[in-house]
């Protein structure tokens, strides 16, 4: 019978030890040794010209150009507080949140969900994509007197942008039936 001496564990393997063995987490090796230099290095290639970058100004003015947008004559529902912000208007709903942004397009929204609690001054507005995803933001109110102000602006916006989608759609359904029969 042989016997060993020492442990009969092996050594650990993982990324506790070597932070190479998780594929990605480091930059692969290139397996040459660094001290070689590559055998084109004594040639040298021109260097592209930097093209030129607009002016402060002029990237202010296309800035403001893009956002501005030719303005439908139709309710704005607009919240805030120190670090939340809710939009929406005829272009969507935008959410902000401290530097966080998103921005849902009317085709992208299944529902659009407000809920008041019964105690404190947080006012929750939940946009529902139809990927059954949902994305939340609280906003808290000066006092709870503003929660029926927010809900009949929002149920103005909701009523005149959302619904017109969905009549549209409803309607295009009708006209293709119609073409149908």
């Amino acid at each position: 019978m042989e016997q060993r001496i020492g442990s009969s564990s092996q050594p650990l393997e993982g990324a506790g030890f070597d932070p190479a063995f998780i594929p990605g987490l480091t930059a692969p090796g290139s397996g040459e040794p660094e001290d070689v230099k590559p055998a084109d290095a004594g040639r040298e290639e021109p260097e592209p010209e930097p093209e030129q970058a607009p002016e402060p100004a002029e990237a202010a003015e296309e800035s403001q150009e893009a956002q501005e947008e030719p303005s439908a004559d139709g309710p704005v529902f607009e919240a805030a507080d120190r670090r939340a912000r809710i939009v929406a208007d005829h272009r969507g709903v935008r959410l902000a949140l401290d530097d966080q942004e998103c921005e849902f397009r009317w085709d992208e929204i299944g529902a659009v969900e407000t809920e008041t609690p019964r105690f404190g001054k947080r006012f929750t507005v939940t946009v529902h994509t139809p990927e059954r995803r949902w994305y939340y933001l609280e906003i808290e109110a000066a006092s709870r007197s503003r929660f029926a102000e927010w809900e009949t602006a929002l149920d103005a916006v909701l009523d005149a942008y959302f619904e017109d989608a969905g009549d549209a759609e409803g309607e295009a359904d009708d006209k293709e039936a119609a073409a149908a029969s």
